[in-house]
């Protein structure tokens, strides 16, 4: 596979990323903590693939505190201490709602996310993993390069 970007959709339609940045700027200032939504869009961003997605929010949760320790294990979670049962809910949910066509939001996952979050929080949860996975989606589809990516191939 080529890693040449295909198109910069951002100059191609701007019209197009208001509204989305706009939601985007919502889902910063709703309420959730940002280290719970980081954790939530490197989860996301680690099953669609992004590389692009998954250097910015890695990046930008380790500016903002979060421990390499965590990050190295985010694809593992359920295997490791190192989550409350908020981030659990979170990631479990974040999995469902990502890979809805696999198992079409089971049960287990609500009653998860149920026990952790108000309605309010639910909706904003779900309407931020809605956001990284359409972030992931025009990042993959137009294989935007992350910018350490950016910066190698213009030395090389």
């Amino acid at each position: 596979m080529s890693l040449t970007p295909r198109l910069d959709p951002y100059k191609v339609s701007s019209e197009a990323y208001k509204p989305l940045l706009g939601l985007q700027a919502y889902v910063d200032r709703c309420g959730i903590e940002h280290s719970l939504l980081e954790l939530v869009k490197t989860r996301a961003s680690q099953i669609n693939g992004c590389a692009y997605c998954l250097e910015m929010h890695t990046r930008e949760a380790r500016e903002a505190g979060e421990s390499e320790a965590r990050l190295y294990l985010l694809n593992a979670w359920r295997e490791s201490p190192l989550y409350t049962a908020r981030e659990r809910a979170a990631l479990e949910w974040t999995e469902a709602v990502t890979l809805l066509a696999v198992d079409n939001v089971p049960d287990k996952a609500w009653e998860a996310a149920r026990a952790e979050f108000s309605d309010k929080e639910l909706v904003d949860l779900t309407v931020a993993i809605g956001m990284i996975n359409t972030w992931n989606r025009l990042a993959v589809s137009f294989r935007l390069l992350h910018p350490v990516a950016e910066a190698a191939r213009k030395t090389a």
